[in-house]
């Protein structure tokens, strides 16, 4: 059986309008896009992107979600009195956290989990007495009166993931054009 013959790829050379620039290769990573120019990613980028990336599946992202908010409520009636303004701004952290860390294949579990994450974190905080009723009734005025930051973590959860899902679809688009050319060449030649 014959195998077929591969070409050797040459070796990789930094493009000139780096060096020109005078940007070192240790500190800005070049990427070459299909088609596209090369270009310089910023330092800031390179930062955010050696921050830990883990990517959580759907319930994973909702455990995650719902414990740290679990625990956040726990340590804002610990330290604060239970300040709805401290747990709020947790809250959209978590949110924003919940939405990049959820893998691509789970955007959108998201922005349902974070809400439930909500209720969960108040617990804690919203008081009551000792009655399971008492500490449920607690529970959902509290859902009311903090609406706001449950419809604001919930829409930061919503865009990311909607932005993230958007750009994933472009890069399947992306990738899937050079394929569909390669059929079309491969069509018009056996014609």
């Amino acid at each position: 059986m014959e195998q077929p013959r591969t070409r050797p790829r040459p070796p990789q050379r930094r493009p000139h309008h780096v060096a020109a620039r005078g940007i070192s290769a240790e500190t800005a990573t070049v990427y070459r896009g299909a088609g596209r120019s090369a270009r310089p990613v910023a330092p800031v980028v390179l930062a955010l992107r050696r921050l830990p990336n883990p990517r959580l599946t759907g319930l994973g992202g909702g455990l995650f979600a719902a414990l740290t908010m679990l625990a956040l409520g726990f340590l804002d009636q610990l330290l604060f009195d239970g300040a709805p303004v401290v747990y709020g701004v947790l809250f959209l952290l978590v949110s924003l956290v919940t939405a990049l860390w959820v893998r691509p294949a789970d955007l959108v579990t998201a922005p349902i989990s974070v809400p439930i994450a909500f209720a969960c974190g108040l617990l804690p905080i919203a008081g009551g007495s000792d009655g399971f009723g008492s500490r449920l009734m607690a529970v959902v005025t509290a859902l009311a009166v903090h609406a706001g930051w449950l419809y604001g973590g919930t829409l930061i959860a919503g865009l990311i993931a909607s932005v993230r899902k958007i750009r994933q679809m472009g890069q399947r688009q992306a990738a899937a054009q050079p394929v569909a050319a390669g059929v079309r060449r491969q069509r018009q030649r056996s014609e």
